[in-house]
């Protein structure tokens, strides 16, 4: 009996599963787990590594290549170990097509995986003059959307899918889908017109129209993500942005301050000519103001009006940020406001008067 017993462990033991074995499979099991750390030590302490030895080079684009490599340099380990299993397995027929098919395409996958992952890297080296950074994220997600075609149009050539015919599918269903989705091709053209128009890129601050102002957050395919100043994003299509009136206030090359003063009729001129010159000699002073002298700066009398003698007050600054050009005005208030009162003058303020004839 405890002969049987033995006799039918070890039939168990060398049949199995299908003909393989226990041992068999339990040394797959120990391939596939060796081969799974072996490429998780590949993609984080070789990765880590090779990015410490990049870090001593001044050119970027090594560390951007290396950490492109991550994740496809950790499938070769797998990839070489389930070859192990097909090799080591005595597979015959459809099993053995199965496993040689599946290797191939392990193979495919970590190849177009390392293409796809170095598109971000190389087409860093493109000018900035020539192709923005938006442009390039487009062209990146294209190139990616390119190579994965491929890859799996390989993928179905060596599993004995005729690609042919699925082409000539997909093209029919593409025009079905050109005729039921024009808004979305047209908001797809309209982005690219957008980037090579150079309109605004991320992180531009856009006022569209009278409605919409904030940071261009995403430039999509579809639509552009425009953050709110309270951080709510607004999704905006790509067509409504192509026939619209967008200000980028990023590419400002100066800040402009036009103000009318408006002063009593009971000012002399002398107050008039000293008020004038110490607010001009305050915004030509660059200590004061980072003013553009190549534009037109001055503070003259320009006009007689209902209730006050007004002044015109014309300056552009350097195109510095919001908070740092109110605390500019805030300042040029003050001296306004100090000129004035030092010359005994006093502002005006609409009024009219009353005239009351004396009937007696």
């Amino acid at each position: 009996m405890m002969n049987n017993f033995i006799e039918i462990l070890k039939e168990t033991w060398n049949t199995g599963i299908r003909g393989f074995g226990i041992g068999e499979i339990i040394i797959c099991l120990v391939i596939i787990l060796l081969s799974w750390l072996l490429g998780k030590f590949f993609s984080n302490k070789l990765i880590d590594w090779l990015g410490k030895k990049a870090d001593q080079t001044e050119n970027e684009l090594d560390d951007q290549i290396i950490e492109s490599l991550r994740g496809p340099l950790g499938l070769i380990p797998i990839v070489f170990g389930f070859y192990l299993i097909t090799f080591y397995l005595p597979l015959e027929g459809s099993l053995d097509f199965f496993a040689t098919t599946f290797v191939k395409m392990l193979v495919i996958f970590a190849i177009f995986s390392v293409l796809a992952n170095l598109a971000g890297p190389l087409l860093s080296l493109l000018s900035t003059k020539f192709m923005t950074e938006a442009m390039k994220d487009w062209l990146r997600r294209a190139i990616e959307v390119i190579v994965w075609i491929i890859a799996v149009a390989m993928i179905l050539d060596i599993w004995g899918i005729a690609v042919g015919p699925i082409i000539a599918g997909l093209g029919l269903f593409g025009v079905a889908l050109a005729l039921g989705a024009q808004d979305v091709f047209k908001n797809i053209f309209a982005g690219i017109f957008i980037l090579s128009e150079n309109r605004f890129q991320k992180g531009d601050r856009i006022r569209i129209g009278d409605s919409l102002h904030g940071i261009v957050d995403h430039i999509g395919f579809r639509s552009t993500t425009v953050k709110l100043f309270d951080s709510s994003p607004v999704f905006v299509p790509n067509a409504d942005l192509s026939d619209a009136q967008v200000v980028n206030h990023q590419m400002m090359e100066v800040r402009r301050i036009d103000w009318k003063i408006n002063l009593t009729y009971n000012t002399k001129i002398e107050q008039f000519k000293k008020i004038c010159f110490e607010i001009e000699a305050y915004i030509k002073d660059k200590k004061n103001l980072p003013v553009d002298l190549t534009k037109d700066n001055f503070v003259k009398v320009s006009e007689l009006g209902s209730s006050s003698i007004d002044l015109r007050l014309i300056c552009h600054t350097d195109p510095v940020g919001f908070v740092d050009f109110s605390d500019l005005k805030e300042k040029l208030i003050f001296k306004i406001i100090e000129a004035v009162e030092s010359n005994d003058s006093d502002f005006a303020f609409p009024s009219q008067s009353i005239y009351v004839e004396n009937q007696s």
